[in-house]
């Protein structure tokens, strides 16, 4: 069976069958759920979300639990290393449906395997008995969405929340047992300064912190922050600010013993992301929820988006999905070094020039010369036979992945 890039829609099951049989997972496969509830869209996020009116969690729990149990099924109950849950915000779940679905979870999955089960949380919305519940489901990594510690600055982003239930957040988590919290923050927003931005990185190591995940404002398309910038609400922050602001992320969290190991995500060692890492590195995992990405074997998938056709009576187990890519040289070599490159590890440069060399001729000989060229510019450096991004590097590391790409596509 054969699927075009952008073929569909069909179900996840028949992407699976057509992978091929036997064991379809490699080690170390994840599995991302998503879940879609807001209790109010924040301007400048453009990943699906609706706002939850809790009329439908329960119809969407069970419909995410068949769904789960039909990839494990079809995977043949595979074992797990992480499992990540976002949205969304998943702790607005209701605390019973919770309950639901980390059982189910546990049926489904083997899980004797599982080192990661991360929850995302808004702060607003975290309370004892959730964090006790998802405790005692496995759950034993956090990651809250600090955002700011200033008023003013979370109204610009359209965050409702108090800067203090972070904190309490982290306290509850950690008096259940759950050992790993990390925090998202947003830095150039419109009217913050930098004496701002230090406060907010301050605040955050302050809380006992050992992974950080600090994001540039990004105005993506289709969302009310663009469209409040083209109106004329606010302007962009100036780029010499915005990089003197990121500079400032990486000598203030470097001191404190958080490394960067990927463009925005910094953590003590042994604390970073493992489920994102599997992302980077291209590893298997699985995924579920409406608008929910997956990648086994080279094949990646979608999940179709709307609430509403997720939850299609008609639709049984496996979810319809979109955007079927089934592996190929080449797209495999460009993925590779988009994400690879991301990483401070790097990429490898003897095995990128082979995968080079097998997908088109001529290619490695192009690579080599566009790194020889990012080596002189001091965008990347070679360590161990690993090109890896230098601290110039992360600045503009989109424009030095577009480089190698233009002569792989």
């Amino acid at each position: 069976m054969q699927l075009r890039a952008g073929a569909g829609p069909t179900d996840a099951g028949t992407v699976l069958a057509g992978i091929g049989g036997g064991p379809l997972l490699r080690p170390g496969a994840g599995l991302y759920l998503h879940v879609p509830f807001c209790f109010h869209k924040c301007h400048y996020c453009d990943f699906y979300s609706i706002v939850d009116t809790r009329d439908r969690q329960g119809e969407f729990t069970k419909r995410l639990i068949a769904e789960v149990r039909a990839l494990a099924k079809a995977t043949q109950r595979p074992r797990l290393a992480t499992i990540f849950v976002g949205g969304g915000t998943p702790s607005l779940l209701a605390v019973g449906l919770w309950q639901e679905l980390l059982a189910a979870l546990a049926e489904a999955f083997d899980l004797s395997g599982l080192v990661e089960f991360t929850v995302e949380c808004n702060p607003e919305t975290v309370s004892a008995e959730l964090m006790a519940v998802l405790a005692a489901g496995g759950v034993n990594r956090v990651s809250i969405g600090a955002q700011s510690f200033h008023a003013q600055h979370l109204k610009t982003l359209e965050r409702w929340h108090d800067p203090a239930n972070v904190f309490k957040a982290v306290e509850l988590a950690r008096a259940v047992g759950i050992a790993r919290q990390s925090m998202d923050l947003i830095f150039a927003i419109p009217g913050q300064t930098m004496t701002e931005w230090d406060a907010d990185l301050k605040a955050a190591l302050g809380a006992g912190t050992t992974h950080l995940s600090c994001y540039a404002l990004t105005y993506e398309p289709n969302t009310a922050m663009t469209a409040r910038m083209k109106k004329g609400e606010f302007s962009q922050m100036p780029g010499d600010l915005e990089a003197d602001m990121f500079e400032h992320t990486l000598s203030t969290l470097r001191a404190a013993g958080l490394e960067r190991y990927e463009v925005s995500n910094f953590a003590k060692k042994g604390d970073e992301c493992r489920h994102n890492l599997a992302y980077w590195r291209q590893h298997d995992w699985l995924a579920a929820g409406p608008n929910a990405s997956a990648h086994v074997r080279g094949v990646r998938w979608k999940n179709i988006q709307r609430l509403d056709d997720y939850l299609n009576k008609h639709v049984r187990d496996f979810a319809m999905v979109t955007d079927v890519e089934y592996a190929d040289a080449v797209r495999n070599l460009s993925e590779a070094v988009w994400t690879g490159l991301r990483l401070a590890e790097g990429i490898d440069a003897a095995q990128t020039l082979a995968a080079a060399d097998a997908a088109k001729g001529g290619m490695a000989e192009k690579i080599m010369r566009v790194a020889r060229r990012q080596m002189e510019l001091g965008a990347i450096v070679r360590v161990d036979d690993r090109w890896q991004l230098s601290d110039q590097g992360f600045m503009i590391a989109d424009a030095v992945a577009v480089a190698f790409l233009e002569v792989i596509e």
